[in-house]
C-alpha cells in the first residue's frame, strides 16, 4: 500500500496485512515524500482522519506502531503532538537482537560475516583516525593488560575486547557497515554471556586477541591499509577457531554434566 503523492490517500495492496500496519507504512511514505525530519511536528489526528480517508481506531493504532517502532514521539501538554522520531542506532540493534535471539546462531555464523566486513572497514580507516580516536582504542586495550584472574574477570575482557570492535566501527563513514560491524559485536557480546563462552579459561585467546588489537591500531597509525586489512583478516580467523573451541568445551561440560 503506498500514498497517493497529491491526495495523500491510500493505494491499494495485494499484501495481507492489518489496515493499522498497512496505514503506518503509508504515514512512512508520506513523511519521507515531504521530507520530514527528527523533530517536525506531524499532521493532527484530524488531519490523519481525513488524508488517510480511515477511522480515528485505525489512524490511532496506526501511530501506536509507529511509535513502538521508536519513529514517532508523543508529547503531551501545550505545544504537544505527534513529531517524527529517529530510531537509534543502539535501539535498532536491540530490536535486530530480538529477531535473532530464539534462533540458533554459532560462533561460525558470526565469523562468517564479521571476517568479511572488519578487514574492510580496517583498512578504509588506515590513515584516518586523529589521535584521539586512536587513543580510544589504546584506552580499552588497556583494560585487559593481563590474563583474566576469575570467571567474572574472563567474561569482562571477553565483553570489553568486543567494545573495541565497535567502537572502531563507529569510526568508519560508512554508517551501514558500521551498523552491521557493530551489531555483530553486541550478539558475540550477547551470545558469549549467554552461553556462558567465557568460562573456560583461555590465556591464548586473550594474549593474541590483544596483541592483533595493538598491531592494527599500530597500522592505523602508520596509515598501512593492506597490514590493516592483514591483521583483522588473521585475527577473525584466529578468534573464530579459538572461540569455537571455547564453544565444544561449552557443550561437553553441558553434555557431561
Amino acid at each position: 500500500m503506498s500514498v497517493n503523492r497529491e491526495t495523500g490517500k491510500l493505494r491499494g495492496s495485494g499484501a495481507r496485512r492489518s489496515r493499522p500496519v498497512q496505514v503506518a507504512d503509508a504515514i512512512k511514505d508520506w513523511v519521507v515524500e515531504h521530507g520530514l525530519r527528527r523533530g517536525d511536528r506531524l499532521p493532527s489526528e484530524q488531519d490523519m482522519i481525513g488524508r488517510f480517508a480511515m477511522s480515528k481506531g485505525t489512524i490511532r493504532e496506526a501511530m501506536r506502531i509507529l511509535e513502538a517502532q521508536g519513529l514517532i514521539e508523543t508529547r503531551t501538554g501545550p505545544g504537544g503532538g505527534s513529531f517524527v522520531g529517529e530510531v537509534s542506532a543502539e535501539r535498532a540493534r536491540a530490536l535486530l537482537g530480538n529477531y535473532f535471539y530464539f534462533r540458533d546462531l554459532s560462533v561460525a555464523d558470526i565469523y562468517q560475516v564479521r571476517r568479511l566486513l572488519e578487514p574492510e572497514l580496517a583498512a578504509s580507516l588506515a590513515g584516518r583516525l586523529d589521535e584521539g580516536q586512536l587513543g580510544e582504542l589504546e584506552a580499552v586495550i588497556a583494560r585487559y593488560p593481563e590474563p583474566a584472574r576469575s570467571v567474572e574477570e574472563e567474561r569482562e575482557q571477553h565483553i570489553a575486547s568486543l567494545e573495541f570492535h565497535a567502537r572502531l566501527a563507529e569510526f568508519g563513514e560508512n554508517e551501514l557497515l558500521g551498523f552491521l560491524i557493530g551489531f555483530m559485536a553486541r550478539i558475540l557480546s550477547d551470545l558469549t554471556v549467554h552461553r556462558k563462552l567465557y568460562e573456560p579459561h583461555n590465556i591464548e585467546l586473550w594474549r593474541r586477541g590483544r596483541a592483533y588489537q595493538s598491531d592494527l591500531v599500530g597500522a592505523l597509525r602508520a596509515g598501512d591499509a593492506e597490514r590493516a586489512r592483514e591483521v583483522m583478516r588473521d585475527h577473525m580467523d584466529t578468534a573464530r577457531a579459538l572461540m569455537e573451541r571455547q564453544e565444544a568445551e561449552v557443550l561437553k561440560r553441558f553434555i557431561g554434566g
